[in-house]
This record gives structure tokens, C-alpha cells and sequence, in this order.
């Protein structure tokens, strides 16, 4: 028996099996198989280990999409998390080639996902506050949201929760630096039922203007700490 004369859910259950990279070459055989790719029903759930990853052609953005996470562990991500203005002009050039990619990626989301009920981003250093915000108010079904390690963070996300995030159960902003323990306080009182766990980010040093030619103390401590 050919593969194409399989059923349509026969079809789906042996792509599930396979990778993002899989499908697609499998899909490149014949318009059947194509067809099969590009069905919904096949992406509820993606998964990326790399930003690179985001700009390829070989999954599906759909209404169909329940979890997404974009984990992304290099040691780039640690330029990333410098302050713009700590940075080399070499830090800047490597943070300059992916720094959109992220937020540009979720603004596909945010018109494609509606369903969308869980979302992690680690490592994602520029991912703003007002690409969560529009997540949130885009995809109210969102029932978990997990941020590790996102240096622009701040609290105006923390602030999008309590005013859009109204199916949101579960919120984590572990090793996000510039949320505040104020901040974290407010959003308790204001969403009481809410799991909320902020792991080391309350006490980290958070982003600070230059003052002058010379970096202030406590910039230079953070440099030195990474």
C-alpha cells in the first residue's frame, strides 16, 4: 500500500510523529501530503529551540495552535540581557541581526492564535511589554503564561495581566530583573486567584539609566555578575 492511500486521520496520526522539519519534507512529495501539512488539526502545539527557527517555512500559525514555546538557550542570550547602552558595538551588531524576531513573531500570533491557552518564552531578551500586552488581549483564552530570563519585562506586563489576562491561571516571570516586588505585590492583590511565582526577579538589579562617562556602581556589579 502507496502511503497517499491512507485516510485523511491516518495521515495526520503519522505526521504528528514526526518533526517540524519532517513534515514539511515530507509534504514536498506529493500535493496530497502538502495538503496534509498545512491541515490545522496538525499544529496545536509548537515548540522552538532556536530563534532562527521562527523564520522558516515549515509549520503552521493557525486557530488551531493551543501551546507554543520559544526557549531559547545560546550564550547570545546573555548579550542580549545587557543594557543597550553597556553594550559593545559588537554586542550590538549580533543583538541586531534577531531583536525583532521574537516580537514580530508574536504579532503573527496575536492575529492567527486566538485559542492560544499557554505560552512559554525563555531567553527571549527582547521580547517588550506591549507584544505581551497585545498577546493578552489577542488570545483570551490564554490560561498560562511562563517568561524566564526576558530582560525587557517590566512591570507594565505584570500591569496587562490584572487589566486582559482574565482566563490566565498560572503567570511566571522567573530571572526577569526588571519586575519589581512592588509590582509583583499589586498584581497579587489585584488577581488573588492567580499563580503567580517570580523566582529571583524582585531581587535582581534592575536596568538603570547612564549618569555620566562612567558606568553608576551598580551597573558595573551586574556587568561583572554575568
Amino acid at each position: 500500500m502507496h502511503i497517499t492511500q491512507l485516510n485523511r486521520e491516518c495521515l495526520l496520526h503519522l505526521f504528528s510523529f514526526l518533526d517540524k522539519d519532517s513534515r514539511k519534507n515530507l509534504a514536498r512529495t506529493c500535493p496530497q501530503l502538502q495538503d496534509v501539512f498545512e491541515d490545522p488539526a496538525l499544529w496545536p502545539l509548537l515548540h522552538f529551540r532556536s530563534l532562527t527557527e521562527l523564520k522558516k517555512d515549515n509549520f503552521l500559525l493557525s486557530p488551531a495552535l493551543r501551546s507554543l514555546s520559544i526557549c531559547w538557550h545560546s550564550s547570545r542570550v546573555q548579550v542580549c540581557s545587557i543594557e543597550d547602552w553597556l553594550k559593545s558595538a559588537l554586542q550590538r551588531n549580533i543583538c541586531s541581526r534577531h531583536e525583532s524576531l521574537v516580537n514580530d513573531f508574536l504579532l503573527q500570533v496575536c492575529d492567527r492564535c486566538p485559542n492560544l491557552a499557554s505560552v512559554t518564552l525563555s531567553g527571549c531578551g527582547h521580547v517588550t511589554d506591549d507584544c505581551l500586552a497585545r498577546l493578552l488581549r489577542c488570545c483570551p483564552r490564554l490560561r498560562a503564561l511562563h517568561l524566564e530570563n526576558c530582560a525587557r519585562v517590566t512591570n507594565r506586563t505584570l500591569t496587562a495581566v490584572a487589566a486582559h489576562g482574565r482566563a490566565l491561571q498560572t503567570l511566571h516571570v522567573d530571572f526577569c530583573r526588571n519586575v519589581s516586588a512592588a509590582g509583583l505585590r499589586r498584581l497579587r492583590a489585584a488577581c488573588p486567584r492567580l499563580t503567580l511565582r517570580a523566582e529571583h526577579s524582585a531581587a535582581m538589579i534592575p536596568d538603570q539609566l547612564p549618569r555620566g562617562p562612567h558606568a553608576p556602581g551598580a551597573a558595573l556589579r551586574k556587568l561583572l555578575l554575568r
